[in-house]
């Protein structure tokens, strides 16, 4: 493989990275039955504090725990006017969307287009050195590596462990998880609150890596929703979010490059649509979750063998928690 094109892979997983953090974040938090649909408002507040932070403390590190800060306490604000205020999660995640975005454009004033702090590049020794995929994988900053931590971390916690299971549990059946000695609405403020402090990294890693800086509009407006179309599009697990995440920022390279360089096929320009282009990656997400609602791939599935079955099928399943959005009254 030429080295342009593997810097093009090593690009489309550092551009991912903040949609896998925000992702997994998401899902640890639905999974949970908590649905947080501030991500994109969040992601916002999040990179401003991340980087007035960092500005003013020179420190990157300090700048990601006040990101991590912001986005703990929005979670928990979504969770606390369901559990003890009775009060729809969505109506309010949208709210407090629109409120996060406009308080960060006002936090901003003064701080934009300005240069900061930023968390660099750095090498995995020996692991960079491995053709092809150190250039791809192990030349990146520490987003990235964090990313590949979490993902594993997340299918760790949720499929092997016990906690794991009364996690999953109280996103499915509270009530017997709840007869069981779960607490249940505990619990709910505990992945809430996770789930929103990993939204709050994915906002620092924009501003002190790969968006550094902030603009007016902000450059990652419109990720928070995407972020929530990959949690679905994902299943609810954390590998099958991570592969769409990476799917999306790969066709976002693929749509850039043809609107940089034209569509050629055999020498001869083919004219596109660029809106259509920008739709392809939505395009997909609906193509792929109307073969999985369908029993287009189960059909697939039936003429495999039956342990490769059982095996695809935990994997590609797609409904959502049973629970998820419904609050849990233990009277």
């Amino acid at each position: 493989m030429s080295d342009e094109f593997l810097r093009t892979l090593g690009s489309v997983i550092a551009n991912a990275t903040p949609l896998v953090i925000a992702a997994l974040g998401e899902t640890l938090t639905e999974r949970a039955g908590v649905i947080n649909l501030s991500l994109d408002g969040s992601i916002i507040l999040a990179s401003v504090a991340a980087f007035i932070v960092a500005f003013v403390t020179g420190s990157a590190a300090l700048g990601v725990l006040a990101a991590m800060l912001v986005g703990l306490l929005i979670a928990l604000l979504i969770s606390f006017t369901s559990i003890k205020l009775r009060q729809d999660q969505v109506a309010v995640g949208f709210v407090l969307t629109l409120l996060c975005t406009d308080l960060a454009v006002f936090l901003s004033q003064g701080y934009t287009r300005i240069p900061g702090p930023q968390v660099t590049r750095l090498d995995v020794p020996l692991l960079a050195d491995v053709p092809i995929i150190g250039p791809i994988f192990f030349r990146q900053n520490l987003f990235v590596y964090f990313s590949y931590v979490l993902v594993i971390a997340a299918w760790f916690w949720l499929f092997r462990t016990r906690a794991g299971l009364a996690h999953r549990a109280i996103g499915e059946r509270p009530e017997a998880a709840y007869a069981r000695g779960t607490r249940v609405n505990m619990l709910r403020y505990l992945y809430t609150a996770i789930g929103g402090a990993l939204v709050g990294v994915a906002g620092a890693s924009y501003a002190l890596s790969f968006k550094p800086g902030l603009a007016v509009p902000p450059s990652m407006a419109g990720d928070g929703w995407i972020a929530l179309a990959i949690v679905i599009f994902g299943g609810w697990h954390p590998f099958r979010v991570v592969l769409g995440a990476y799917l999306f920022a790969a066709l976002r390279a693929v749509s850039a490059d043809i609107q940089r360089n034209g569509l050629v096929i055999f020498d001869q320009p083919i004219p596109i649509n660029f809106v259509l282009l920008n739709a392809l990656p939505w395009l997909l997400m609906i193509i792929t979750l109307l073969l999985v609602s369908s029993g287009s791939i189960e059909r697939l599935l039936r003429a495999m063998p039956r342990p490769v079955q059982n095996r695809l099928r935990s994997f590609l399943r797609s409904d959502p928690p049973a629970a998820l959005g419904k609050r849990f009254d233990p009277d």
